[in-house]
Parts: structure tokens; C-alpha cells; sequence
């Protein structure tokens, strides 16, 4: 990576009452360096803001070059935010897997939905998931340098052909070599497998959990968790590729088997080492596991457990602030995946028991994507129009933000809020959480 491809890191916030703020950062101002450096990513610039002196070249919004200098506290958060984490652009995929979402999405949307990333620098700050064929040497050095532990790594099958044919890339095929390397340095890993059926389910599967299990060893295991995920299909993946659909026999008898070999990790770790995503539980149409099943929740992004756990946050939320009735009726209606619908109709009728409070859940399928069964962060602007256009929507809509482009108001589709809402003469409001979603449920309208 040469300076020259590094960009100043563009500043889009400064938090109140911070270091930033006392000394007169502004949002367009962009650091330049760092005591001599120039950080191409988030690690760098906390790893270089750590220090108790601080020498800053800075370019403001009107392209003026400027020293700063900052004496602080040994790791003081100077208060900034950033236009990106990644200052010297994404770490593209090189891989081909067929099911990739990226390549799953109609053309002519916006760029940002084509980009693949196989970063672990995002992997890092943020658990995003990479395939490790992409890294060169170097990155590898920055890695242990940095001790840039855990990371999040897909795996999908750790036999060598299987994960080559799934990746369509020949360098997949190293990657039991590579959690050796990571266990020669006390480095970590968050493990999925994306079953694809006639694949890399069944033997395959079996392999590749007892596989990576010997990794789980010791006192600092490598493997740290492993999710067990159901391929996701859209209507616009490629002809030619020889994927199928998770059914519900299939859901069923994947989770015998991995259940089966939970109970002998258990046995052997004190940990079911290995969780299926609540989606194979919804398709097979079964009982979610108890709450003490998902432990710490290691894999919570990766949909192990969010559903129990939002029924958890929603009951101790639910006690706190629920009230026991409205001044004035209120009508609304509550904008989910169909994936959750059995799962949220208790908390509904919670809900529903407010006096003068009538909550309607429309639990929506997607259309567009060509899916019977959706998860919510799915639905799109033109789902909600299609179900709805027809429907008594009341007070309005509240629709989830796992729906919507991150900062803004966008679906995956392109549609915005504001056209929705307006398509469907209803006022839409954009819940971020239980406390915003019972908070909204319980005001008075205005």
C-alpha cells in the first residue's frame, strides 16, 4: 500500500464536549497524518491516537493545510467520526461463491450494494465476515503485528475440493493451514458455515464441524464459535448455478444432525461450541431454543439467538415502560419479515393489551427478492407497497431501521421512506430499537 493511495481521513462528526471540539474541528476537516503517519484505516488512527502527544497535519474543508498539536491522557478519545473506516479503499472479494447476495441483486441500483468486501480490517471493527483468500504478505505481517484478533472468517467446508468448488477460487482449498497459522500466534476466529444443500451439508458438514472443533482446543482456542447458516436465494442469482432452496425436511434433518453433535461438543468443551441460525428453526417451522442455550450470544450478528434475545430486551423493556393504557386510541401497524411472525405474535398481543392500543402486525414476505419466507432487514420499499397499498394501516407505519440503509432513509431496493409513505398516504415511523418501538406504540398521535 503506497502513501499516495492513502486519502485523508474526512471528518463527518465531532462529539460534544470533546478534545476535537475544545480545539475547533469541523465536519469537512480530514487528518492528513499522525506524528509523521499517515493512518489508512481506523486500527491506525486509534492505535496512533493512543499516544499523550500528538502532532496533526490537517486539511480543512477549504483545502488548507495545518499543524495541530495535542497533549492529552494516554488513550483519550480525541471525538471524531469518520466518512469511512477504511481510508485507503475497501479490500475487494475475489472469490466467485454463487451464493453470494452481492450477485444476487438486480442491476441498476446504487453502487454501494455491488461492492464485496473481504476486509479484515471490517472483519475486525466490525465482524463482517471474510474468506482469508484475498491477503497478501504483507497484510498477514499487519495481522499478527497488530494482533488483530478475533477475526470473523467464512469456512463453508474445510475439506479442499468443497471449499474450492464453493469459492471458486483455488486458494481456498489452504484453509486448515491457515487456522494453523492463527493458532501458532494466539490469534482468533468467529467461524460460519453457509450450508448449501447437495453441497456441503451432511458428511460435508459433519467434517468440517469435527474439524473445526480440534481447534477449539486449549487454553486460547483458534476457533472461538462456529454459526451454522442456511443459504439465502433471490430470484436474480445466476441460471447456471446448481444451488436449491432450504425446505423444511431439509431444515429438519440439519437440525437433528447439528444438535446431535452439539450435545458432544458440550460434553467436550462445556460449550455447544457450534449454534444454528434461528433461521433453519423457522423454516423447519420448530421452537426456537431456550434462552441459557445461546451462552454469550458469540454469534448474535450472525442471526444465532437475536430472536431470543429481542423477546428477552422486549419483556424487561415491556415492564419498565409499558403502560397500562392510552389516553386516546391509537391504531398502528408493525412492519416485519414473515421469518419472525409466529416468534412476535406474543409480544403483539403484550402490546395489545394497553388500553385503547391496537397494534397490527404485518408480517410480509418479499416479492421482490422472490422469496416465501423473508427476513425483516429484507423487505423492501416495493414489498411494503405490494401487501399494503390495500390494507387499513391506521395511525401509521412502524417500520423497523434493520430495513434501511445505515444513516439514511433507503431501502435495498432504491425506494425511499418518503416515497412509501406517500404511495400509501400513511405516516412512517422509523423504529431503532424496543425502547423507540414501545415508546412510539404508547405516545399520543399527533
Amino acid at each position: 500500500m503506497t502513501l499516495s493511495s492513502i486519502h485523508p481521513a474526512k471528518i463527518t462528526a465531532v462529539l460534544s464536549g470533546s478534545i476535537a471540539e475544545e480545539i475547533g474541528f469541523e465536519v469537512g476537516d480530514a487528518i492528513v497524518s499522525i506524528n509523521g503517519t499517515q493512518p489508512r484505516d481506523l486500527i491506525d488512527y486509534n492505535f496512533l491516537c493512543a499516544d499523550e502527544f500528538l502532532d496533526l497535519e490537517v486539511l480543512d474543508s477549504q483545502g488548507k493545510l495545518h499543524q495541530v498539536e495535542i497533549e492529552k491522557d494516554y488513550d483519550d478519545n480525541l471525538g471524531l467520526e469518520f466518512e469511512t473506516a477504511l481510508f485507503d479503499g475497501l479490500i475487494q472479494c475475489n472469490n466467485h461463491c454463487p451464493f453470494c447476495f452481492i450477485d444476487q441483486q438486480p442491476p441498476g441500483k446504487r453502487d454501494t450494494l455491488y461492492l464485496k468486501d473481504d476486509d479484515y480490517r471490517l472483519s475486525f471493527l466490525y465482524g463482517s465476515y471474510l474468506t482469508l483468500t484475498n491477503l497478501t504478505e504483507k497484510e498477514w505481517q499487519r495481522i499478527e503485528a497488530m494482533r488483530l484478533s478475533p477475526l470473523y472468517v467464512s469456512v463453508h467446508a474445510t475439506e479442499p475440493n468443497i471449499r474450492i468448488k464453493l469459492l471458486k477460487n483455488e486458494r481456498a482449498g489452504r484453509i486448515k493451514k491457515q487456522f494453523q497459522w492463527f493458532q501458532e500466534r494466539r490469534l482468533q476466529i468467529h467461524a460460519q458455515v453457509v450450508v448449501c444443500p447437495g453441497i456441503n451439508d451432511g458428511v460435508h458438514l459433519e467434517r468440517t464441524l469435527k474439524d473445526l472443533a480440534e481447534f477449539h482446543l486449549g487454553d486460547i482456542p483458534t476457533i472461538l464459535s462456529v454459526a451454522v447458516v442456511p443459504v439465502g436465494l433471490t430470484k436474480f442469482r445466476p441460471t447456471e448455478d446448481e444451488l436449491i432452496p432450504v425446505s423444511q425436511e431439509k431444515a429438519k434433518e440439519l437440525i437433528k444432525q447439528v444438535q446431535s453433535l452439539q450435545q458432544k461438543f458440550y460434553q467436550q468443551f462445556n460449550s455447544h461450541f457450534v449454534w444454528l441460525a434461528d433461521e433453519w428453526f423457522l423454516i423447519a417451522q420448530e421452537e426456537l431454543p431456550p434462552e441459557s442455550h445461546y451462552e454469550d450470544y458469540p454469534q448474535i450478528g450472525n442471526g444465532v439467538g437475536s430472536i431470543r434475545r429481542f423477546i428477552k430486551e422486549f419483556q424487561t423493556t415491556a415492564k419498565q415502560h409499558l403502560p397500562k393504557k392510552m389516553e386516546t386510541p391509537k391504531t398502528l401497524t408493525w412492519v416485519v419479515g414473515n421469518a419472525v411472525e409466529k416468534a412476535f405474535q406474543p409480544l403483539v398481543k403484550q402490546l395489545n393489551q394497553v388500553e385503547k392500543l391496537t397494534l397490527n402486525l404485518a408480517a410480509l414476505n418479499s416479492d421482490y427478492w422472490g422469496q416465501e419466507i423473508t427476513v425483516t432487514g429484507l423487505l423492501t420499499g416495493q414489498d411494503i407497497v405490494l401487501k399494503l397499498k390495500d390494507e387499513y394501516l391506521g395511525d401509521g407505519i412502524l417500520l423497523p431501521s434493520i430495513m434501511l440503509k445505515e444513516h439514511d432513509r433507503i431501502f435495498l431496493d432504491d425506494m425511499s421512506v418518503e416515497e412509501v409513505s406517500q404511495t400509501l398516504k400513511t405516516p412512517i415511523i422509523i423504529v431503532d430499537s424496543i425502547t423507540d418501538l414501545i415508546n412510539n406504540c404508547c405516545t399520543v398521535p399527533n
